[in-house]
């Protein structure tokens, strides 16, 4: 299976194939049901059908309608803006608290948990870098490269996804992967922009805005709330517990609803080969060097392996977007980056579920919660 992949995704990004990245990844599959026997197709199928209906449908599922209801004009910018700062400052807060209240936390720190997620991130960044110079990029740019190579979609598409498949058992270690997301990649990508640009002086600032974004950053106050919970063994209030399950339920729909609308206002644009080695680097290349590294070179439970990894496959997020704009710097591929790996990420995603035998939540409830 794994030979079978390469050959796919070496045919759909061949130099001799003049076809979209759409087209091209179609044409594909067209001809890997042709090498593919058919008995097989009936064992692998049967199984993944099973995975995409029951999980990466609902999810990608809810995104597509808010694509579809931006494309038919029954939402607009403003109300997809809404929706936006919604989930992002109420919903998805309160489902963090909720759901780190209630969890279990580790006996002591995981830092092979950590170390296996974010060298293969620090890794992709450096190739995303590397793709920047190969295409004769400016030093900024490739700090926004790096950045889309390296930087997941937690909040709108991880969240919801790693919740559904994985249940309440996922809060920690996805917990613990947030906590440093933005707090490690966001200051080394404005550090290697204000190097492209000379700027010495606000290199000096760069410490003080981290820290700004992340207080400002609703998430942050959530979750730092839900773990003083659970590290102080206090049972949440009933009538607060009930607001954030009921407020937490509408975070997923309604985030993925929102990132639908959003990638409606843009179109692939730029250098179609440097945006497919970006695609490539992070759904396949970032995934890849996590398991590795939880797998041969950390220790720990199947699930944390498991939530570091489909957390590596993750869709390119929209903050690289906002990097590019914000510093007018590679924002067409920034932004092509963004929605050809979300759609992608369907099969990718996918793939790695039926790998893991995700099923049902009850495979996933049997699962050791702690590294």
């Amino acid at each position: 299976m794994v030979a079978l992949t390469f050959k796919v995704v070496k045919h759909s990004f061949c130099r001799k194939n003049p076809l979209r990245p759409f087209e091209a990844s179609a044409y594909s599959l067209l001809w890997l049901a042709e090498v593919v026997k058919p008995d097989d197709w009936a064992v692998y199928l049967g199984t993944r059908m099973e995975i995409v209906l029951n999980i990466i449908l609902p999810v990608f599922g809810v995104l597509l309608l808010g694509y579809g209801a931006a494309w038919a004009g029954l939402f607009d910018a403003a109300a997809n803006r809404g929706l936006s700062l919604f989930a992002f400052n109420f919903a998805i807060p309160l489902l963090l608290f909720r759901s780190m209240a209630h969890a279990d936390l580790p006996e002591a720190m995981p830092w092979g948990f950590l170390a296996s997620y974010y060298i293969g991130a620090f890794i992709v960044f450096g190739l995303g870098m590397g793709v920047g110079r190969l295409f004769s990029r400016r030093l900024d740019e490739w700090g926004v490269l790096g950045l889309s190579s390296a930087f997941s979609n937690v909040g709108m598409v991880g969240i919801p996804l790693v919740l559904t498949a994985f249940g309440d058992t996922a809060a920690l270690p996805l917990f613990l992967l947030m906590s440093f997301h933005s707090l490690l990649l966001l200051p080394t990508a404005t550090t290697v922009i204000e190097i492209g640009r000379g700027q010495k002086g606000a290199l000096r600032e760069i410490p003080w805005n981290a820290l700004k974004g992340l207080v400002a950053n609703p998430l942050v106050p959530a979750l730092a709330a839900g773990f003083a919970f659970s590290l102080s063994g206090l049972a949440v209030p009933k009538p607060v517990d009930a607001i954030a399950a009921a407020l937490g339920d509408a975070a997923g729909p309604c985030a993925l609803f929102a990132m639908g609308g959003t990638l409606r206002q843009h179109r692939i644009s730029g250098n179609r080969v440097e945006i497919s080695a970006l695609v490539t680097i992070k759904l396949l290349l970032h995934p890849l060097l996590v398991w590795v590294l939880g797998t041969w070179v950390f220790t720990m439970a199947p699930l944390w392996t498991h939530v570091a990894v489909v957390m590596a496959a993750l869709p390119a997020g929209v903050t690289s977007y906002l990097f590019a704009q914000r510093y007018q710097a590679c924002l067409p591929t920034a932004i092509s980056t963004v929605f050809l790996s979300t759609l992608l990420s369907i099969l990718s995603l996918s793939f790695l579920l039926y790998q893991f035998s995700l099923r049902y939540s009850s495979v996933i409830s049997s699962l050791p919660e702690k590294p």
